[in-house]
């Protein structure tokens, strides 16, 4: 089983939203001596609660700091903007770090609607040639010649020519399905709804695959959220970040990632108790071994070789620790 990273660059109650992109890239380097096979980085503008906004600079950093992990975004929203732009971005990211980029595109806005529109007054309408701004990225990241231009950095020969590998990614049908007609891997969202309708996407995106040339088999991977401590009992303490979170968001109260220990002190109403059962029963929360468990039942359900982690914590250090924690759990 290989395990990868999607990190947010989360931003914290009393520290700066720099020290959030900082800490990215500081662990993009614990995970690639860890063994994690990719570190992916994520686009959310205009979001309170999450800095990572431009997967590509964090990308650009990271690849200087690193030397063998595979570096990607999950990932970049193409409506905002020039499937050209975009081929020429991640050409020039794997011309610096050759074979290791992953170019990770959906179709949602990645924030608020006002925001959207500041990034592209045309994105909406936009959002419907989704499909053929895909199609456009691939021959650009191909090198091959398009619409009358061709996409730099090029290789000096043929031979030694090369591009990102490109993910699609989705938490629905239509990007399991679109991924399937175009024959590229596929990333399911698990986290953003707690695995709702996962089966559904993987089950489509599998029967209806058309075989590509660079991908004559399906390729699918899951983002889950997991957090390991030392005891079931440190990781749910942890986790209270992110429970409150949550249901303030529901509420629609975004905001920096509160400690663990103020919320422990305040608790939680019996509503709000009851309201994150479901979501607690679910959850991939405890030690190594009770984590490690439950993903490598939920991969062995879904028939998976591969699963990215996103983790919380409004400490940097607990974050790194269940990294290092997952990673020995799985290597053994």
């Amino acid at each position: 089983m290989k395990l990868s990273v999607l990190d947010q660059s989360v931003f914290v109650e009393g520290r700066g939203e720099d020290e959030a992109l900082r800490d990215t890239v500081a662990l993009a380097g614990h995970c690639e001596s860890s063994g994690y096979a990719r570190f992916w980085v994520s686009e959310h503008p205009g979001l309170p609660t999450i800095v990572g906004t431009a997967p590509e600079v964090l990308m650009a950093a990271i690849a200087a700091r690193t030397s063998r992990i595979r570096i990607g975004s999950a990932g970049v929203m193409l409506p905002h903007y020039s499937a050209f732009k975009v081929a020429e971005v991640f050409r020039a990211l794997d011309a610096l770090a050759p074979g290791r980029i992953d170019l990770g595109v959906g179709r949602a806005p990645g924030g608020d609607l006002r925001t959207a529109r500041a990034l592209n007054p045309h994105a909406s309408g936009m959002a419907e040639d989704f499909p053929q701004q895909v199609v456009d990225l691939m021959t650009w990241l191909d090198g091959q010649p398009h619409q009358g231009v061709i996409a730099h950095p090029r290789a000096p020969v043929p031979e030694l020519a090369r591009r990102p590998d490109l993910w699609m990614l989705g938490s629905s049908d239509y990007g399991a399905q679109l991924a399937a007609h175009l024959g590229l891997p596929y990333a399911f969202a698990y986290f953003f709804m707690d695995g709702q309708g996962v089966e559904q996407a993987l089950h489509l995106y599998r029967s209806l695959y058309r075989p590509s040339a660079r991908y004559p088999r399906p390729v699918a991977t899951i983002c889950v959220w997991a957090l390991a401590a030392d005891s079931d009992a440190d990781a749910r303490h942890h986790a209270l970040s992110r429970e409150r979170w949550r249901l303030d968001r529901n509420r629609g109260r975004l905001g920096a990632l509160r400690h663990p220990d103020a919320i422990a002190r305040e608790g939680f109403t019996a509503d709000e108790d009851a309201a994150l059962a479901p979501m607690r029963a679910r959850a991939f929360v405890g030690s190594p071994q009770t984590v490690g468990q439950r993903l490598r039942t939920l991969a062995a359900e879904l028939q998976l070789d591969e699963l990215v982690i996103n983790t919380w914590a409004a400490d940097p250090q607990v974050r790194r620790h269940s990294y290092a924690l997952l990673a020995r759990e799985f290597a053994a």
